[in-house]
């Protein structure tokens, strides 16, 4: 298929709309408000039923992450990922690198998609496994391959509808604990400290995995150039939706802990299902489900399509094959080639992991991204300031030193994939690019003065 690359020249340009209220609440809709739910019962398992904590400690993480994030978004406003900020303000080599891990991340994203929606759909009607696993692969591969987005107005019906479901299950949870009081202080508290299985060990894993809950705060840097004063807002709004999320995420969390103690379900990928089961009946119990299945098909296919974005911005850089990776569908303007191998790789992942394993593996590749983030924001705010300050100093520095405990916390299974997979993008990345001595051809990246200088050429970056 042909490429049909956009212009570098100048052209229509977006319109800037969007105010702070917008911005944080299509950050709310990326994430979901029901974030914390698909993993509960995985969570709940490796950090031996500390959830609360350990989304806190997330939260934490991905704050100072955030705020790198938003620096970002102001120097490259188009650009919107971890590849690009670190190829064009570091080198192509390190931003590589970082894009290799990201394809972990984006692929990953669908396969769980996949796993937990076969799960929850096989709650309503009990088919085998494999059945809803490739009409799952097939729903979102077709739905891309046609180029269909769900629009913010449908995504913010979707989230509202969500609220609703929360609200249902918290209402039932406080009518289920009035009946049902924890004892004394310490029951009222274990979601946060048990100490009979609390260990720093323990909540770093957790934690680890725990992250998954705010993947995708980073979408909000693609709104830059439609943004009044990108500076200012897509800064807050990043650190706000991020704070807005943790917190949803802990009262879920403790409100479903102090329901159901116990760190056995039975099953894992649906155990927030059996909680609002335990909590409200079964009226509850396939309320809850369907819900989430409808929110982990909206992530679904949403995530397939980041995938295919994400190996489109790699091929025109030509870090990928270009002329497989880059080509887009002149038809539907959907990079096609990237969409069906993705479909086909969300598949066979879908038949050789488990849930909790492939939401430890897409961490694996989202951490990267983020400490690469930091890095990129440590650099440019810090080195290369004429004036050096303390915050921009601390702030990247805390959030790099975090995401690589958190990193290197992951289960050991995860982490030798991981590096197995940045390995080979090592060979890959060095034979394509005579170990990394040819530049990669960035397209130009504009800003509100104008070009980046620093995003023009791979030349620049080695001043």
């Amino acid at each position: 298929m042909p490429s049909n690359q956009p212009p570098n020249g100048p052209g229509p340009s977006l319109k800037r709309v969007l105010g702070l209220p917008a911005l944080i609440l299509y950050g709310i809709i990326l994430i979901q408000p029901t974030a914390p739910m698909p993993l509960f019962g995985a969570a709940a398992v490796k950090a031996q039923g500390h959830v609360v904590t350990i989304i806190l400690i997330g939260m934490v993480a991905m704050l100072f992450t955030a705020v790198g994030y938003g620096r970002m978004a102001n120097a490259y406003p188009s650009a919107g990922s971890a590849y690009a900020y670190v190829s064009r303000e570091i080198h192509p080599a390190p931003g590589y690198l970082v894009g290799w891990g990201m394809i972990f991340d984006y692929v990953m994203n669908p396969i769980i998609c996949v796993i937990w929606c076969s799960e929850a759909a096989r709650n309503i009607l009990p088919l085998p496994f494999w059945v809803y696993a490739i009409l799952f692969a097939l729903l979102f591969t077709g739905m891309n391959l046609r180029g269909i987005e769900a629009s913010v107005r449908t995504n913010a019906v979707i989230a509202g509808g969500l609220g609703v479901v929360i609200l249902l299950f918290l209402g039932a949870a406080v009518r289920y604990l009035w009946l049902h009081p924890p004892g004394g202080v310490a029951g009222w508290s274990q979601p946060f400290y048990d100490p009979r299985t609390f260990s720093f060990r323990t909540m770093s894993g957790g934690a680890a995995l725990a992250v998954l809950t705010y993947i995708g705060f980073d979408g909000i840097s693609t709104l830059s150039e439609e943004v009044h004063n990108p500076r200012r807002n897509i800064l807050l709004a990043t650190v706000l939706v991020c704070l807005l999320t943790g917190v949803l995420a802990s009262i879920q969390v403790y409100a479903a802990q102090l329901v159901w103690p116990e760190t056995t379900f039975p099953k894992l990928e649906t155990a927030f299902a059996d909680v609002a089961g335990r909590a409200g009946g079964l009226w509850l119990y396939h309320t809850v489900n369907l819900a989430l299945l409808i929110a982990s098909i909206g992530s679904g296919f949403g995530a397939q399509l980041g995938a295919g974005r994400l190996l489109y911005g790699m091929g025109r850089d030509n870090a990928i094959p270009r002329k497989f990776f880059a080509a887009v569908n002149p038809r539907t303007h959907v990079p096609s080639n990237n969409i069906i191998l993705v479909g086909a790789v969300t598949l066979i992942g879908a038949f050789a992991l488990t849930y909790d394993l492939g939401a430890e593996m897409l961490n694996f590749g989202a951490l990267i991204a983020f400490m690469g983030v930091n890095v990129s924001s440590f650099v440019r705010y810090y080195l290369r300031a004429e004036r050096k300050q303390v915050g921009s100093l601390l702030v990247p520095l805390l959030g790099f030193v975090v995401c690589l405990y958190l990193w290197l916390s992951l289960g050991s299974t995860a982490k030798m994939a991981g590096l197995v997979w940045l390995s080979l993008g090592v060979l890959y990345g060095a034979w394509r690019t005579s170990w990394f001595r040819k530049p990669m051809d960035f397209a130009r990246i504009a800003t509100d003065e104008g070009p980046t200088p620093a995003a023009t050429t791979p030349e620049t970056l080695n001043r």
